[in-house]
């Protein structure tokens, strides 16, 4: 059955002024909310940040408060020092460190974890904004291994380091990889290995390699891996054993001695096979007498007399002497 034409417009009415007084949803919350929230999952961190609310017409500083749950759980909680041993109820920064005291605290690792914040001025709050779910160990990023260090031996290299961070070995574990090769040469790769160290072995001596190491995390129970990060480049050179070493110094020396032998009779052959020509080289020249030095000749020309010339500047002058008998 229609209703009268009267009836519908009154009906039409109504409801159009139901509409009318209902205000928007957004109008119930009298602060913006915080935007581009941001889980930051690094090794052992577990962080959230966002974006700060900016007020124009109120300088009084905005809060922040964050509220977490579990996936098995409809109840939102508070971040705060009597659970989490941090507190994030009233934040004057756009971040909630949950690692701040510790890495060892945060939320478990191997549950999924859903987080909230909203920001707060005085009476007034924004509406709640929900930040992705996650699970540390499927979304956490996975830094290389840490204090690395390198033992160079004969031929080889001992390389020993630390995990990224610590992990129970009845939820997950890391495996290793090491990438190395002779400076400018090609890369190559080792198998995975779980141990905290690994020798390097058929290298050639007195050469240097450089290597990287990579740490990937696997979860034990479920086929589920995370690969991590190069470490930064690292360069060590091999060694030698002693008894290598005094070869070395032996065949260094008598190469030395050959050297030295083979320039030496080099130089014997070519001085005597040009010896008339060196000998040329190093001829002293003609001396000028002493006499003729001072001035004075004497020339003994007969028997009972004797000339005696003496250099006077623009000539000469000769004197004859008789020699008494």
């Amino acid at each position: 059955m229609r209703p009268p034409p009267l009836l519908l417009l009154l009906l039409l009415l109504l409801l159009s002024g139901c509409d009318a007084a209902a205000p928007p949803a957004d109008t119930l919350f009298q602060l913006p909310a915080p935007r581009n929230l941001k889980v930051h999952l690094y090794n052992a961190q577990q962080a959230l940040s966002w974006e700060p609310v900016s007020l124009h017409n109120d300088t009084r500083p905005v809060v922040y408060q964050v509220q977490y749950k579990y996936s098995t759980s409809s109840t939102w909680y508070d971040v705060n020092k009597k659970d989490s041993r941090v507190d994030c109820t009233n934040l004057t920064g756009t971040e909630c460190n949950f690692t701040a005291n510790s890495l060892l605290e945060g939320f478990p690792r191997h549950f999924n974890i859903s987080l909230r914040v909203r920001a707060k001025l005085g009476d007034l709050v924004s509406a709640w904004v929900k930040a992705p779910w996650f699970e540390h160990y499927r979304n956490a990023t996975i830094g290389p291994p840490e204090d690395i260090w390198v033992t160079p031996e004969e031929g080889s290299l001992i390389i020993r380091f630390s995990s990224p961070f610590d992990v129970p070995a009845s939820v997950a574990f890391f495996l290793y990889y090491v990438y190395y090769w002779e400076k400018a040469g090609i890369k190559q790769v080792t198998r995975p290995f779980r141990s905290n160290f690994i020798t390097l072995n058929d290298l050639k001596p007195l050469r240097v390699y450089c290597f990287q190491v990579k740490a990937e995390l696997f979860l034990a129970k479920e086929n589920i891996s995370r690969p991590g990060h190069l470490s930064n480049i690292s360069c060590s050179e091999t060694t030698v054993d002693a008894s290598t070493k005094l070869q070395q110094v032996i065949l260094i020396s008598m190469g030395t001695f050959l050297l030295l032998s083979v320039v030496v009779g080099a130089c014997l052959f070519l001085v005597l096979k040009y010896r008339g020509l060196v000998k040329y080289w190093f001829h002293s020249p003609p001396s000028i007498p002493s006499q003729i030095e001072e001035g004075t000749l004497i020339i003994i020309k007969e028997k009972n007399s004797y000339f005696t010339m003496k250099m006077i500047p623009g000539g000469h002058h000769l004197e004859h002497q008789d020699r008494q008998s």
